[in-house]
């Protein structure tokens, strides 16, 4: 059973003893304005803003301040067990690391770094259509892809087939990005990495892909950009065309951007095993309902039936603890473990997930809880 609680101490015992200090702080709210430091122009106006105002990525975070904890006290339990089984995959915590694309704008080792940290602490890294390493370099023992579903069915086919090959055990298809918002930070510089190749390593490796190019892609590479183009958005997917993944992928499938209860109704009436309730961290709709808002009638409705997680404003340990109150069986983490990459790599991921799950277990435990599962409405009050 991990002691994720252990961490806390070290630090403590590092800097009275040693006089040794974490170089990126434990303050997990604070990554962002430490990580400004690290990062270009272009890689803060890619990673930290979203679409338009901003309204959705600060109702995220407001959602969570809308809800209090409620601790209980004399429970008798000395340890806590945050071990699960979700969607088939054993997990050390109800922690999974986000799919995040284009992690090269953080670091130069980008999801390889990001990997091997997850896969130090057992957690489940899930894969990006959109990022800069291909399926075949990930080196993790739990992992899950995230499909960007092209145009073009074969790539498509093509990437379902690679992901299973390389051991990817869960699909998690994203709903809300079928074409890229309106994102003010991005356009004012112009700046969009794909096409200049960057984030693009799945289809550039790809088979099927290359196939439908008239030259090798180190002859023509812009050519090869402009066919990923015109392949990358796909609104016109309905929810009759989830067969098509049923009848190609073996393993779990989760739907990714769900906020309402009617799509959360329908994709499980659609077969697939799983949702994650998610605004895309409010990169996508402007002035759209905060995702913790969305969680507890979706988890009310459809939670006997499908697993439910959970991303979008997740930045701290009581952070996680609040959304699986609210309904989520675990909690995917995005943009913090990305501060942490840009701050110091690999070591700097194993920092911020260290200190996620180390604040998660010290929040069960002054709460009164031997594990996660305890969690429920009671656990927490609106504010």
């Amino acid at each position: 059973m991990a002691n994720f609680g252990d961490h806390q101490l070290g630090i403590y015992v590092q800097g009275m003893f040693q006089d040794v200090r974490p170089e990126i702080t434990t303050d997990l709210s604070r990554l962002e304005v430490q990580a400004a430091a690290s990062l270009s122009a272009e890689a803060m106006g890619y990673i930290v803003p979203s679409a338009g105002s901003g309204a959705t990525a600060r109702a995220n975070l407001a959602a969570f301040d809308r809800w209090r904890l409620v601790p209980r006290m004399l429970r008798g339990s000395t340890e806590r067990d945050l071990s699960c089984t979700v969607l088939g995959t054993k997990m050390p915590a109800p922690v999974l690391v986000a799919p995040v694309g284009v992690q090269t704008l953080a670091h130069p080792e980008g999801e390889l770094a990001t990997a091997r940290a997850a896969d130090a602490l057992g957690l489940t890294y899930t894969h990006s259509t959109q990022a800069s390493h291909a399926f075949e370099q990930i080196e993790a023992g739990s992992k899950w892809y995230q499909l960007y579903w092209p145009t073009d069915r074969d790539v498509c086919l093509s990437f379902l087939q690679r992901a299973k090959d390389n051991g990817y055990s869960t699909l998690v298809l994203t709903l809300d990005t079928g074409t890229i918002g309106w994102r003010p930070a991005d356009l004012d510089r112009g700046f969009l990495p794909f096409l200049k190749g960057e984030g693009l390593a799945n289809y550039l490796t790809d088979p099927a892909f290359q196939a439908k190019l008239a030259k090798p892609i180190a002859e023509d590479p812009t050519a090869a950009v402009m066919h990923w183009a015109q392949m990358f958005p796909n609104v016109g997917l309905s929810w009759d065309d989830l067969s098509f993944l049923r009848d190609n992928w073996t393993g779990p499938i989760a739907l990714k951007g769900i906020t309402s209860v009617d799509d959360a109704k329908l994709a499980a009436e659609h077969g697939v095993d799983g949702i994650v309730v998610s605004n895309h961290g409010g990169r996508q709709v402007d002035g759209a309902v905060a995702a913790l808002d969305a969680l507890p009638a979706i988890a009310d409705a459809v939670g006997e039936q499908l697993t439910v997680l959970f991303d979008s404003g997740v930045r701290t340990g009581a952070d996680a603890a609040k959304a699986l109150a609210l309904g989520a069986k675990a909690v995917l983490l995005g943009r913090p473990f990305l501060y942490g990459l840009a701050l110091a790599g690999q070591a700097g991921v194993e920092h911020v997930l260290r200190c996620f799950l180390a604040e998660l277990d010290l929040t069960l435990a002054l709460a009164g809880h031997a594990n996660h599962r305890e969690l429920n409405r009671d656990s927490v009050v609106p504010a």
